[in-house]
């Protein structure tokens, strides 16, 4: 099980023939300049190559009109003159004499991929394709976009795989629209976009993109949109009109959503609804004009946080994602942010995130809005203290704009916000870190041939000297026995190698009676030996080694704690939760934002005596801490857990999909009340919480 890599060269063909400043920049550089740098960095050598196939006109009409494939295909037969008199009709739309056969190639790339994804020939894959297709609907081509290659790819999946749930996740910089139209009223596809929207003045400027359009019909909940709005500059700064934009009496403020405000809009909004949505299949329309450096989307996030954003979604659908390339107009930034998510998409660790994990505040009342409009629908949202507002949406498809010649977006010649060269600095960087030459290491008590390890999963037989492991565990009596202190000495030994880089992350088993002893060494050595912030993680009956401090460079949370407390910024305990949907809860509105917002350099989840874990529930946690330490991550698992224990956190912190949870249920009110105790006395701190709870309104904290 690999990663496919779906192209066609002659997807190149097709280019804008007369002089036209906001059709230039969809280009055929856009794929040439992303295929050489995904050569350069070896990761096209390391997918399955696919040469796209062009779709069958009965495949186009899964979605399209059988007049608008006609109209289409007639093009190759047009001229110079005939083609742009053609365009004219549509918004932002050029054709070529070889559009046709691009577009086809484009769908039958999504198409070969989806295919190659269920039928279990790789386990993910990306479609490097032009043009781009979510714009497009059933008899208009809009915003560059001819068919619809991701619509056309999901129908599919349905008629030929039988699949009952799909999910599309749209984080292009603009609203598909395309894709909300052909699917507002089905339930079986639920689809999530974020994108620029300024209170609709951002193209395509539509009513129907902002938070309250949920769907129509049996398909209500199942449309997410999250528009971002104004922003006031990065962190508090007064907004200023943005280059190419006329100054007005209420100046266009800054957008710059960065890398924060996207995984926020993960944690709280698309992650708790797609788990309990619990989809057979994702999709990804994959744009990168939401990146830093684009002139289309103007947003600072990092071409690294494509590979978390990646990473989050590989836990859903047994890891199978199918991303197809949409916008991305800044080559360098659409190029390293390709490479990014296919560096996720083969599990490699994703580099961690750079900058301070502080969500803008007008990221944060979009990410409310949405969260408010979605609660009716989805259980997942109202457990988190999220007040249902049961009132009908003013949005209504009769008041839908024709897909002919809208008003236009504007020209977007002007460079994005941030000085060019302070930009060209950090694109230059080396942004795909090494990956270690070891994945994930597994140091056992003693060798098991039995257990089922992923192949490339190195049994680690090393220990650290003993004088070493000795002086470490003289202070702690339960580390003195023969057995413990070999266990101790395996520790020390993988958790060196994490640190140096030879290994990404590892998994050590511990006696039961040395759980806690261990552990605390664990956590010393750590921050002795170079790790400048630590979290740990401790499920079960484990309890903080009382001479820790508060000193910034370690954060303990415990699950499975007698009651919720914050004894300190520091130091978090809560029960764990009973149900399906109180794990996730716990999960994505308190151990992730606490993770991502303290950005540890290390991380330890420690698995002690009656830690009450479900395998699945246990690589879920592994599988979703690989995030925000760069995949530096040692779990110390107590030697009473099976063995098939060890094998599923082996295969999560390599890379593959962690099992499912099994079916939604609803977290108990006192779970419910718990977490929403914590949040509240923890978001002041921590940052990356504060759209969890709506006890101050939206941004509160």
């Amino acid at each position: 099980m690999g990663t496919a890599l779906v192209y066609h060269e002659d997807m190149t063909a097709a280019r804008l023939l007369w002089d036209d400043p906001e059709c230039e920049i969809e280009c055929p550089e856009r794929l040439t300049t992303a295929l050489e740098r995904l050569q350069q960095r070896g990761l096209e050598q390391r997918c399955l190559q696919l040469a796209a196939r062009e779709a069958s006109e009965a495949e186009l009409g899964l979605v399209h009109s059988p007049e608008y494939v006609a109209l289409v295909r007639g093009t190759q037969a047009l001229g110079t003159g005939e083609l742009q008199t053609l365009s004219g009709q549509y918004d932002a739309v050029y054709f070529h004499p070889s559009t046709f056969h691009c577009a086809r190639l484009a769908v039958g790339a999504a198409l070969q991929l989806v295919d190659a994804v269920l039928a279990g020939a790789v386990r993910n894959g990306l479609a490097l394709v032009r043009p781009p297709g979510h714009h497009s609907q059933r008899a208009a081509a809009n915003g560059f976009c001819v068919f619809n290659n991701v619509a056309i790819a999901a129908r599919h999946a349905q008629r030929q795989h039988g699949l009952h749930r799909i999910l599309i996740v749209d984080w292009d910089v603009h609203h598909g629209q395309g894709i909300q139209y052909i699917f507002e009223d089905d339930p079986s596809v639920l689809y999530f976009s974020w994108h620029r929207y300024e209170h609709g003045r951002f193209w395509p400027y539509l009513r129907e993109s902002d938070a309250d359009a949920v769907g129509q019909g049996p398909g209500l909940g199942f449309t997410v949109n999250l528009p971002w709005n104004q922003s006031p500059g990065p962190r508090g700064e007064d907004p200023a009109v943005l280059p190419g934009r006329a100054s007005t009496d209420a100046p266009w403020p800054q957008v710059g959503m960065g890398n924060a405000d996207y995984v926020a809009a993960f944690l709280h909004v698309l992650l708790p609804v797609a788990f309990e949505f619990n989809p057979e299949l994702v999709l990804v329309s994959a744009g990168f004009d939401s990146a830093i450096g684009d002139p289309e989307g103007q947003m600072q996030a990092t071409p690294e946080c494509f590979a978390h954003l990646m990473q989050l979604l590989q836990v859903l659908a047994g890891g199978r994602v199918c991303a197809v390339l949409e916008g991305g107009y800044h080559l360098e930034s659409l190029s390293q942010s390709v490479c990014m998510m296919v560096q996720a998409l083969l599990g490699d660790p994703a580099p961690p995130l750079s900058g301070p994990m502080v969500p803008h505040g007008s990221a944060l009342e979009s990410i409310q809005s949405v969260r408010v409009a979605q609660a009716p629908h989805w259980m997942s949202l109202q457990q988190q203290g999220v007040a249902p507002v049961l009132s009908p949406s003013p949005y209504s498809p009769e008041g839908r704009p024709s897909s002919l010649l809208l008003t236009g977006r504007p020209e977007f010649k002007a460079a994005a916000t941030q000085d060019v060269a302070a930009l060209s600095s950090l694109l230059d960087q080396p942004r795909l870190n090494p990956t270690p030459p070891v994945r994930t290491a597994v140091a056992l008590a003693a060798p098991d041939a039995a257990l089922a390890l992923p192949s490339d999963v190195l049994c680690e037989e090393g220990s650290a000297p003993q004088e070493e492991t000795r002086a470490w565990a003289r202070p702690h009596e339960a580390l003195a026995q023969d057995r413990a202190l070999t266990a101790l000495g395996k520790v020390l030994y993988l958790l060196d190698r994490i640190l140096d880089g030879q290994v990404s992350s590892g998994i050590a088993v511990t006696p039961a009676c040395a759980a806690a002893a261990t552990l605390d060494v664990a956590i010393r050595c750590g921050l002795s030996h170079g790790a400048q912030r630590l979290l740990c993680l401790a499920v079960g009956q484990l309890d903080r080694p009382p001479d820790l401090t508060d000193d910034g460079r370690n954060l303990w949370l415990n699950i499975g704690g007698k009651e919720a407390a914050a004894l300190s910024m520091f130091h978090v305990s809560v029960p764990l939760p009973g149900t399906t949907g109180g794990f996730l809860s716990c999960v994505l509105a308190l151990v992730l934002p606490l993770a991502y917002s303290f950005q540890p350099d290390l991380v330890l989840v420690a698995l002690g005596p009656a830690h009450g874990l479900r395998d699945p529930q246990a690589a879920l946690l592994a599988a979703l801490l690989r995030g925000p330490a760069g995949g530096r991550v040692l779990a110390l698992v107590d030697e009473e857990s099976t063995p098939q224990l060890v094998v599923v956190l082996a295969r999560v912190l390599h890379g593959e999909a962690a099992p499912s949870l099994g079916p939604f249920s609803m977290a108990s009110p006192e779970d419910v009340q718990a977490l929403m105790q914590l949040r509240g006395q923890l978001e002041p701190r921590w940052k990356m919480l504060q759209v969890a709870s709506e006890a101050g309104g939206p941004g509160s904290g």
